[in-house]
């Protein structure tokens, strides 16, 4: 799978992710500093999904409508980087394909994956 990661994703989950055999890009190297607008689109010309600590990005998808190849948004505040990044792992090699063009919200009790609009 592809991912671009926003700017407050730690470099040590992309190496893990990447690790897995993912192709992760990362908006710091290119985009420092973007607008989340553009980050969504970004994400969406690449088809990559969008991994991000940022909930502003539920706005742009759900109530704005802007379509998506799917974004992960991570809600562990307060959780080491490793036991995030090893969350965030676990859910990728667990869901795969069923991550692409779905808004996916990992939490500390649970993962919840929802359609979001799609890109194309």
């Amino acid at each position: 799978m592809r991912f671009l990661a926003d700017e407050n994703i730690s470099r040590s989950m992309v190496e893990r992710i990447r690790n897995m055999g993912h192709l992760v890009d990362l908006v710091a190297s290119s985009h420092q500093g973007a607008m989340d607008s553009v980050v969504l689109r970004m994400s969406t010309e690449d088809n990559g999904v969008l991994l991000t600590e940022d909930k502003d990005f539920g706005e742009l998808v759900f109530r704005q409508r802007q379509a998506t190849t799917g974004v992960i948004l991570i809600r562990l505040h307060g959780w080491p980087r490793d036991r995030k990044a090893e969350l965030v792992t676990s859910t990728i090699a667990a869901y795969g394909p069923a991550l692409v063009g779905s808004f996916t919200v990992i939490g500390t009790d649970r993962v919840r994956i929802r359609s979001g609009p799609t890109a194309g």
